[in-house]
Formats: structure tokens, sequence, C-alpha cells
């Protein structure tokens, strides 16, 4: 009867491929690597990114971001978890409502990347902010924010200063994520939303936005007509009341907007799919 096989430490030290220290390519990343190829990965193992607004867009941007392998994430956003969050946001579960959102997104992204770095701050983006918020130069910012006026300022701040910046325009109010398009800012059609903030941009913070010449601003929006709300039941004889567990924050309140409109996750997730396709894709070009 022949002896069995036993394998030297030799023998079994050579099944292992042997990895270039210099590469650093996780497994985690594997088909990352084969898709955006192993120095692509590396650049954004490298990078630093900032999403201002973690919600049903700034959500899904960041956990992509982490699943592409970015080394630094940095989640901006002063709100609390909302149960009214659920149908569209991913750090909305049971358990989270009334926590920050920046912190339970940051820590779901730890467990996804525990390799990289992620950030949370609990602040309100506005001009008083700008400067501190955007300070260490990052490699790509992504603008989320629901924030009108704070929209505007981010992005002509990311403008003077020549930051790489791609924005979300309106994302709620639409039913097919197949009408989502990338264009620059100046170049958005059949979006409301976009219209009034070149509108802002123009007359409160003196950027000519003319149709035809880029801005630099990458946009991701809907060519689909936004469809009005149908307001449940229950805000029959009294109106919306907002069950935020912040209440009134004199920031950005729900209750103070002139309409509420109803949102998919499939349509406010492709966004931020979409916003973080367009970070990868020009970080590794």
């Amino acid at each position: 009867m022949p002896l069995p096989l036993v394998e030297t430490k030799t023998a079994q030290a050579s099944k292992v491929p042997v990895v270039d220290e210099a590469y650093k390519t996780h497994r985690r990343f594997d088909r990352a690597a084969r898709l955006f190829t192993e120095p692509g990965l590396h650049r954004l193992m490298g990078a630093k990114v900032i999403v201002f607004g973690v919600g049903g867009v700034g959500s899904f941007a960041a956990e992509s971001l982490a699943r592409s392998a970015v080394g630094h994430l940095i989640l901006v956003d002063f709100d609390k978890v909302c149960v009214t969050n659920t149908n569209r946001q991913l750090h909305t579960m049971k358990g989270t409502v009334g926590k920050k959102k920046v912190d339970v997104m940051a820590d779901r992204l730890r467990l996804i990347h525990p390799t990289g770095r992620v950030d949370a701050v609990a602040r309100f983006y506005e001009a008083g902010a700008s400067e501190e918020l955007l300070t260490g130069e990052p490699d790509f910012v992504i603008d989320a924010i629901d924030n009108m006026t704070a929209k505007a300022h981010l992005l002509a701040t990311c403008i003077a200063r020549g930051i790489p910046v791609v924005s979300s325009m309106g994302a709620a109010a639409r039913m097919d994520p197949t009408k989502i398009r990338v264009a620059d800012l100046v170049d958005t059609v059949r979006d409301p939303f976009a219209k009034s903030l070149r509108r802002i941009l123009r007359q409160k913070h003196g950027l000519p936005l003319e149709r035809g010449v880029p801005c630099g601003v990458h946009a991701v929006f809907s060519t689909e007509e936004p469809i009005a709300p149908t307001p449940p039941k229950y805000d029959e004889g009294v109106g919306f009341r907002c069950v935020c567990p912040g209440g009134k924050n004199g920031l950005h309140d729900c209750d103070r907007r002139t309409r509420i409109d109803g949102s998919a996750s499939f349509v406010t997730g492709s966004f931020g799919l979409a916003t973080a396709s367009v970070v990868v894709r020009e970080l590794i070009k």
C-alpha cells in the first residue's frame, strides 16, 4: 500500500501566489481591479472624496464608492435618521431612527471597506462652514444636498477652487430610472430643479452658465416629468406634519417646504450610483 503524499512547507508555500508589495491589491476588490485595472484601483485607494448629503442619493453614492475601494470618504450631513427615510435611504433600518445619518452610514461603510478611512461630519453645509468642510484638497466632491442655497454655494465654491464635483439634480417625484442622464450643468434639460439652481448661480454667484459652454460641474438629472404628490389620508384636514426626530432644526425643516414630493429608492438610488460612476471614471482615466 503506497504511503500517503505529504506536502512539504515549501510545496505548500509554492501554491500561494507571490504578490508584489508595491501593488497591495486586496481580494476584496478583485472584481473592481479587473475592470478598473490595478493602477486605476490604486488611484481610488489613494483618493479622498467628500459626500455632502447622505440621504436617498448620497447614501447610495457613498456605499458605491466604498465598494469601489475609495480610500478616504468624508460624509457630511447634519440630519438624523427619520422613519420616513425608510423607503430610499440605506442607513434607515429598525433601531437606527433618531441616530445621526453620518454615524450610521460610516459604521456601515467601515464594515464594507475596513482598510479604508471613513470620517463622519455631522454638520450643515453653509457659507460659514465651507472653508473648514472643504479643507485638505479633496480629489472629488459629490453634491447630494437638498437645500438650494447651500447647494449653489457649494458648487460655486468648487468651481472657484477647481475642485472636481458631481451634483445631483431633482431625484424625487420620478418613477423611471432609465430617464437618468449625465451632462454638464449648463446642458441639463427638462429638470425644473436644475433650472432653478442655474438661476441662483447666475444671480447670487455671478456665474454666466451659458448653454454650450461647460462650467465643469457634472450633473446627474432626469428627463422624466416630475409627478405631483398624492397626500396620504392622514394629511387630510391637518396638512403635512413633520415626524423627524430632530423636529425643527432651523436649517432645513421639512414642514417649511411648499411641497413634499414622493420618491422611490430605485430612482434616488440610481442617481446616487450615477454620481459614484462619474467619480470613479474621472479618477481612473
